[in-house]
């Protein structure tokens, strides 16, 4: 990789770091673009090299570490509803370690209408299911899970969990503790979602 890449990442690399700062600070309304580029200490002309507004930063944001959790999840001590709860607890845990205001940004960026040529991020929630069933046929293929365990339904309704409770968290404007609310809930209706499908009692 040459110098010039290398400085290109980096000055990429500050942006995100000063825009995710300002933006769980002051929420995504509040920032003005010149509040990054003078925090990552580069002019307001270099922002726009690399990203077209400041509803990017967070659309970058919300995609850097999620793969990142499938794969630890996969690893995680325990059968697979351990597995799973890491997975989740995870999820949340990110969210709520952002901020209330960078998830109140996200919902409401993709959410509303993006104007015409500019993108939306409504491919997280395609990318976040495809996690969600990649993990439960993992277990299917290592033999944590029935053959029959029917992954992509199960996928939708542990996304829509997690989106559901990111939507009421972001409502209450962070009243509460999403990983813990994300714990809870592994913890207490986990076993039922999955006794039919588990390989072994042991699991459940």
């Amino acid at each position: 990789m040459t110098n010039r890449k290398i400085a290109a990442l980096e000055t990429r690399k500050k942006l995100l770091e000063a825009g995710k700062r300002i933006i769980c600070k002051k929420g995504l309304d509040n920032t003005a673009v010149e509040e990054i580029t003078e925090a990552a200490g580069v002019s307001k002309g270099t922002f726009y090299t690399y990203f077209r507004r400041k509803e990017d930063i967070v659309f970058e944001l919300s995609r850097q570490v999620f793969g990142e959790f499938l794969e630890n999840a996969k690893q995680a001590e325990g059968g697979f509803l351990a597995k799973l709860t890491d997975y989740m607890v995870n999820f949340s845990g990110y969210i709520e370690q952002g901020g209330v205001k960078l998830a109140q940004g996200w919902v409401k960026s993709v959410v509303a209408p993006a104007p015409e040529g500019e993108n939306s991020d409504r491919e997280k929630l395609s990318s976040d299911l495809a996690d969600a069933e990649a993990l439960i046929r993992f277990g299917i293929g290592n033999g944590l899970l029935k053959e029959g365990a029917p992954a992509e339904k199960l996928a939708h309704t542990l996304t829509d969990l997690l989106y559901g409770q990111m939507l009421c968290w972001s409502m209450s404007d962070g009243d509460y503790s999403l990983k813990a609310r994300t714990q809870e809930f592994c913890d207490a209706y986990l076993t039922g979602m999955f006794q039919d499908w588990m390989v072994s009692k042991e699991d459940v």
